[in-house]
């Protein structure tokens, strides 16, 4: 089969390899579509983890092979993969922290090599623990494997939405406008609450707007602070939602977001990066300081749900499809975006 081996920092080597074999509790699916996210370019252009591996893992496919044991699933049958599955068990799941389980961090779906995710390939086998406890999860006849690449992004931003206990009312400054900001906005709205978006690139800000925020604002606004309180009531927003890794954002939110607010950090910032910061500021206006990181268990059945069901219209958010040989392309295309680029998607199909 054709995939895209990562060999090294920047280095993917478009080539042919096995298909993997199977155990009898595994299932192998054939991969129609995977999104390209903010994490698979980190590990592709980072130092982060040792070649080779195959990345990937917004997966969605037909399964082509079942094991012996395997009584659940088919041949033929279409399905999201979700890359991680917790163990549901050890003290990090019994506190809903799922993402800080070692079989979630551990066990995960491949393309052969070291297990990575594996979607940038045309075969990815799902292992006996993700196959038996939820990993698989039926796309209705009615819903495209475009869509389906979604469930994973979604389930990782409602996790965040719903750590912030955003609720009906609320006033929320998201930080960028991408594909991820873009979905925080439409989630926001789907829970009844009041968008505001900045991000640099006009375009972008009119499409936050096109997807349900009330407001959109370049960040480099001398007056953004002041025009957030005029929308209000003076107060600042109830919380801000970081979508991009920038301590400049960080200090805006401090301005914006109203006493007794919460600002919660989604993007990944670089290792080298710290931000000052007096802890009065924290201590005096009662601001909750959070993180979340990756998709919650918890949460799966409800973003499934909310995309199969297009409680949010992911499809809004779809600008490329590239083949699976131009995965470095796509890469490029997402690092410097143009006005238009937004979610990228890969085929590794003809």
């Amino acid at each position: 089969m054709k995939a895209q081996v990562f060999r090294g920092v920047n280095q993917l080597s478009y080539e042919e390899i096995p298909v993997p074999a199977i155990a009898p509790d595994e299932v192998l699916v054939q991969v129609h579509v995977v999104g390209l996210c903010q994490s698979d370019i980190k590990k592709i252009r980072y130092s982060l983890y040792e070649p080779p591996r195959v990345f990937g893992h917004e997966t969605a496919g037909i399964i082509a092979a079942v094991g012996e044991k395997v009584k659940k699933w088919q041949i033929g049958q279409r399905v999201v993969v979700m890359h991680h599955i917790p163990c549901m068990r050890c003290a990090y799941c019994l506190n809903d922290n799922f993402s800080m389980c070692d079989v979630y961090k551990n066990i995960t779906t491949t393309a052969g090599f070291i297990p990575s995710g594996g979607g940038f390939a045309e075969y990815v086998k799902v292992p006996g623990h993700i196959v038996e406890n939820g990993g698989l999860i039926p796309i209705p006849d009615d819903v495209t494997f475009e869509e389906a690449s979604f469930v994973e992004p979604t389930n990782c931003c409602l996790k965040a939405v719903k750590k912030a206990q955003i609720k009906p009312g609320d006033t929320v400054l998201v930080t960028g406008a991408g594909p991820i900001g873009l979905m925080f906005v439409m989630l926001v709205r789907y829970f009844g609450g009041r968008a505001i978006a900045t991000d640099l690139i006009p375009s972008r800000l009119a499409k936050a707007l096109e997807v349900g925020a009330e407001a959109a604002f370049d960040p480099r606004n001398p007056e953004l602070a002041a025009k957030i309180k005029d929308l209000t009531n003076g107060l600042g927003v109830d919380t801000t939602l970081l979508a991009v890794p920038s301590d400049k954002a960080f200090f805006q939110a401090l301005d914006c977001t109203r006493k007794g607010g919460k600002i919660l950090f989604f993007a990944e910032f670089p290792d080298e990066i710290e931000i000052p910061l007096n802890p009065n500021v924290l201590y005096r206006q009662e601001i909750d300081l959070m993180g979340s990181y990756s998709s919650s268990y918890r949460l799966q059945s409800l973003a499934a749900e909310i995309v199969f069901k297009r409680r949010i219209d992911v499809r809004k958010l779809i600008s490329d499809r590239l083949p699976l040989k131009d995965l470095l392309q796509a890469v490029d295309m997402a690092v410097s975006p143009t006005p238009e680029t937004y979610k990228i998607l890969i085929y590794p199909g003809n």
